[in-house]
């Protein structure tokens, strides 16, 4: 990775913080407002102009908010009129298109594709290869797991676009499909190459080819393991509730700082 400076192209209209280190070959656009301590890697472009910046000689490129501590990587194209949060990280040849919303310490895998009109809560996680059609949306702590993909058209090609959600702790495993206005509950496991075609309650096990709930998922025993659900008492590695337990986090039992208040907030819902 070069930051030399070479061929970068910064809009004035651009406000750029603090101890932001801009990759070669990387252009900022009008309006594009990128937080303190966030690095733009090579080959990246912020704040891409929509598609009526090519017939429209009036256009005005929308704001575009970055927030700070942000790793955004090559060959990373993020549209205008999109708002993210601190924390952001993405992997390499990442496509974020207009009218996206994304909570704070959020970061999307390699070669994803988010197709635009989305929200995203705090503390999702994204892998490689996810793809998120248009209006589609999910809560907080959500995973998404490499070739998952959330889908729009119950009838391609038609009209009637409606995308899924996918609620809070929910965890959707490899090669899973949720499909169009399929509302998944908060607190489930989506079980590897699963086909997500009706809504799913809270605390859904669900797994196969339409998708079937197997079983509560705070009745899931993995031998030798005892019950690993729901996840967040167990995992804690960039949680919030690091070193203190989800209970206590979620409990407020934890130092009041702006970030902090936010995440709990985000934990909540």
């Amino acid at each position: 990775m070069k930051f030399t400076n070479r061929n970068v192209a910064i809009s004035p209209t651009a406000k750029i913080g603090q101890n932001v280190r801009i990759g070669d070959n990387s252009t900022i656009y009008d309006n594009v407002e990128i937080g303190d301590d966030s690095i733009i890697c090579n080959d990246c472009i912020i704040g891409e102009p929509l598609n009526s910046y090519y017939r429209d000689s009036s256009y005005e490129n929308p704001p575009t908010v970055i927030g700070a501590g942000s790793v955004v990587r090559s060959h990373s194209i993020i549209y205008a009129n999109c708002s993210i949060g601190r924390e952001f990280n993405t992997g390499h040849r990442v496509t974020i298109r207009e009218n996206t919303v994304i909570g704070d310490h959020c970061s999307v895998g390699t070669l994803s594709d988010l197709e635009g009109d989305i929200q995203i809560g705090s503390y999702c996680r994204l892998h490689s290869n996810v793809h998120i059609s248009q209006t589609s949306s999910m809560g907080d702590f959500v995973w998404m797991y490499p070739y998952s993909v959330m889908t729009n058209d119950p009838f391609p090609p038609s009209y009637d676009i409606k995308g899924g959600h996918v609620g809070s702790y929910t965890q959707v495993c490899v090669h899973s499909i949720i499909l169009s206005g399929v509302q998944v509950g908060e607190n489930c496991l989506i079980g590897a190459a699963s086909v997500v075609n009706r809504n799913l309650p809270d605390y859904s096990l669900a797994t196969g080819d339409p998708a079937r709930v197997i079983k509560d998922l705070r009745k899931y025993v993995v031998m030798g393991k005892g019950r690993p659900y729901p996840w967040m008492y167990r995992f804690d590695r960039g949680m919030p509730w690091k070193g203190i337990g989800y209970d206590s986090w979620a409990n407020g039992a934890r130092q009041k700082t702006p970030e902090g208040e936010a995440a709990q907030t985000a934990g909540k819902k």
